[in-house]
């Protein structure tokens, strides 16, 4: 996949570890100048270090996306650095109440998934589309998942969360069109990531996810910064109100 990001002022959330890592990774290696957004300080300076070692262009921010005046003021913090925002690529998210009976589901375990998940993406929509509809135009690419928006979920509250956020992007997708504003999804589905890494020890669970993998094999959080970084680049410039399954 073509994907130059010479010149394009990212935000990426979740860029600590995992998916969101290789993300920043890969888009600042096409390029782009990333501000990174998490809550995982630590992880978030070793990928900013990385990034910037390698010749890249990267600052990091502590940002709960739940919190709405943090995400406020790092998006304004973030499109003064950049002096612009063309991309988001949001990618914050979590997994609690894996293979827990809906009779037994705690209430306070899907308050924080959909919290974060779902309201997370709408609040740092949000404040995001504020700044490009400024511009003239943008790209927002949300992280939903295969769980809830082609099939079931070992949580009911992250397959909930996820169905919402390809949901809301379909929406913001009819609503931001004529800002020149393009909305697409990926949908991740079984993905190495260090928020997946601890149910790998269930060699069934592992088994049945992979059986209904299409290659039949595990993605590495490589493939999806690839077809992210594809999303956001002028090469899918015609390319919106999609759902790409990785």
């Amino acid at each position: 996949m073509a994907s130059d990001l010479s010149g394009k002022r990212i935000i990426v959330t979740g860029a600590a570890t995992g998916i969101g890592r290789a993300t920043t990774l890969r888009v600042s290696a096409s390029g782009a100048k990333v501000a990174a957004f998490d809550i995982n300080d630590a992880d978030g300076a070793a990928t900013i270090s990385d990034v910037n070692e390698s010749g890249g262009d990267a600052r990091y921010w502590h940002v709960d996306v739940r919190d709405e005046t943090a995400v406020a003021g790092a998006v304004a913090a973030a499109e003064v650095w950049l002096g612009g925002v063309d991309v988001l690529i949001h990618i914050a998210g979590v997994l609690q109440g894996a293979a827990v009976e809906l009779d037994e589901f705690p209430e306070d375990i899907w308050d924080t998934v959909l919290d974060i998940n779902l309201r997370g993406s709408f609040t740092i929509c949000k404040y995001v589309t504020a700044v490009m509809k400024k511009y003239g135009s943008g790209v927002i690419i949300l992280t939903a998942s295969g769980a809830g928006v082609t099939g079931g979920s070992s949580s009911l509250a992250y397959g909930s969360s996820k169905g919402g956020v390809h949901g809301l992007s379909l929406v913001m997708e009819s609503h931001l069109e004529k800002y020149n504003i393009r909305v697409n999804t990926v949908c991740p589905t079984f993905v190495e990531t260090p928020m997946v890494k601890r149910f790998f020890k269930n060699k069934n669970f592992r088994r049945r996810q992979i059986e209904n993998i299409p290659l039949g094999r595990v993605a590495e959080v490589s493939d999806v910064a690839t077809a992210v970084a594809f999303l956001a680049s002028d090469a899918a410039s015609m390319i919106t109100g999609t759902s790409l399954l990785v």
